[in-house]
């Protein structure tokens, strides 16, 4: 095995690792968000003073979703907090409604961890060879082939989950293959591929939480250099900080294209494309409603990119020490 072939063979098995361990971690999160961005299962805390006479200073507060219809009417309510949301799933659905769209997650990380990563490191040694070593741009340009290689090939898995975590009806059994079934027949297999379009969009994230986390990473590793040249556990948690910060930044400015996504790929949607969806939920939302969600996303982020970013680096770190170990040993015999 060649030099070449070894490294893509661990940036595989490192991205897929990495990708599974984080889904499984924060999957009920990702259900909360997932819902808090549609337009049809938005928590919201409705006050109900409809049974006290006059102005009460303490109404009853009820806990429910309401209908898109009436979510901007005059009854007073606000936002549910990230834990009012989880106990709401559970109470209406049943603890495992945390987990719906667990299945294609799993099928979808790992190859979609293991495409991105595994471009991004070929990229990076193309990009390499033709721009300045290392510099921002080849991180940039790194990270956009990854990002448009990763959406392309796992679009269709992603809508199949978002549909699974956007089903609230607990007794309707609705499995991946019976919405799998359902696109194709009424889209066919273009169907599969509604809200492409905010995924290249979100690519500029991508591009952002890699500009930084590579920025941040040097300085680490240059300041580690100065020290010793051992690895030490340390060392992950420093990744891991990187990542979460980095992501972080990443998330607060490229969110919008997060909730586009969400509503296109909602059943019976009105919205039609990226701009058209973008300029609709803002007419009838406001600025709030690009950001959706944002909460729930930063909780969920932070820590899956944390995960997902140490662990990637620990497993390039073992696998690599495990092939040199091999080689150099079948070397000296």
């Amino acid at each position: 095995m060649t030099q070449s072939q070894r490294d893509t063979v661990i940036h595989l098995i490192a991205g897929g690792v990495a990708g599974t361990t984080g889904a499984i971690i924060t999957c009920p999160l990702e259900v909360v968000k997932t819902r808090l961005q549609s337009s049809k299962n938005s928590f919201v805390i409705v006050r109900d003073i409809s049974n006290i006479p006059g102005e009460s200073p303490h109404p009853k507060t009820t806990c429910r979703t309401v209908p898109y219809q009436k979510r901007f009417s005059s009854v007073p309510q606000h936002s549910m907090s990230i834990y009012q949301c989880l106990k709401h799933i559970v109470q209406h659905e049943g603890p495992m409604a945390l987990f719906k769209g667990l299945g294609p997650n799993l099928v979808g990380v790992a190859p979609s961890r293991a495409i991105y990563f595994c471009t991004y490191s070929q990229a990076k040694q193309f990009w390499n060879g033709v721009l300045p070593p290392d510099s921002p741009v080849v991180h940039m340009c790194s990270a956009t082939c990854a990002g448009f290689a990763a959406s392309t090939v796992t679009n269709p898995i992603w809508f199949v989950k978002t549909r699974l975590q956007l089903d609230m009806n607990k007794d309707s059994g609705v499995t991946a293959m019976q919405i799998v079934r359902r696109i194709y027949v009424e889209k066919g297999i273009l169907g599969f591929y509604k809200g492409i379009t905010a995924s290249y969009m979100g690519i500029s994230e991508t591009i952002i939480h890699f500009v930084i986390y590579e920025a941040i990473k040097a300085e680490l590793v240059s300041h580690r250099a100065e020290l010793t040249d051992e690895k030490h556990s340390k060392d992950f948690l420093e990744f891991m900080v990187a990542g979460a910060c980095s992501k972080t930044i990443a998330s607060c400015i490229a969110y919008p294209h997060e909730v586009v996504r969400t509503r296109l790929r909602e059943e019976g949607s009105k919205y039609t494309g990226f701009w058209q969806t973008l300029g609709l939920v803002c007419k009838e939302e406001g600025i709030k409603g690009i950001y959706r969600g944002l909460t729930t996303q930063l909780v969920r982020q932070i820590p899956n990119t944390a995960i997902m970013m140490s662990t990637y680096e620990a497993v390039v770190y073992i696998l690599t020490m495990r092939f040199n170990t091999e080689f150099y040993g079948k070397e000296g015999h």
